[in-house]
């Protein structure tokens, strides 16, 4: 477990660019933390990170969006989740199909913790929370082969 103080959000964004230029396909994150806490600012990072297209913003309504590779870019698309809607219907969850995703894309869901792990015991879970002074701190922690990576 580490624990990482990000006090601007210029620092989430950066700590989701680092996150993104080590994730792989196969790789699943799971972001944690109440509304406002960081979620899809750190999602926005990691979308940079991977170098994908498209504007990255909380895909709350239509539950999932995929961020084709840019050119130039890492090659690996960006399955982004926002699994709140969903309210823990984990038949929902299995509905998106994600584990397909999983073959060849990095899959970041928002709001996934006690739902995604389903979908696969090599996960990081990266929680959020706001403090009063606006900063944000990341408690993240690895799981499966997480453990033994480097998160840059």
């Amino acid at each position: 477990m580490t624990t990482v103080e990000l006090p601007e959000e210029s620092d989430t964004l950066r700590f989701g660019r680092r996150l993104g230029a080590v994730l792989e396909p196969g790789d699943l994150v799971l972001l944690a933390g109440p509304l406002g806490a960081g979620k899809t600012v750190l999602a926005k990072g990691i979308a940079e990170g991977l170098g994908v297209t498209g504007r990255v913003s909380s895909p709350t309504f239509i539950i999932a969006r995929e961020h084709r590779p840019a050119p130039g870019g890492r090659g690996i698309p960006l399955v982004h989740v926002d699994a709140y809607r969903l309210g823990g219907d984990l038949d929902q969850l299995d509905d998106l199909d994600l584990d397909t995703s999983l073959v060849d894309a990095a899959v970041v869901i928002e709001w996934g913790e006690g739902a995604g792990e389903r979908l696969s015991a090599d996960h990081l879970l990266i929680r959020l929370e706001r403090r009063d002074d606006d900063a944000r701190l990341a408690t993240v922690l690895p799981h499966g082969a997480w453990r033994d990576r480097q998160l840059a």
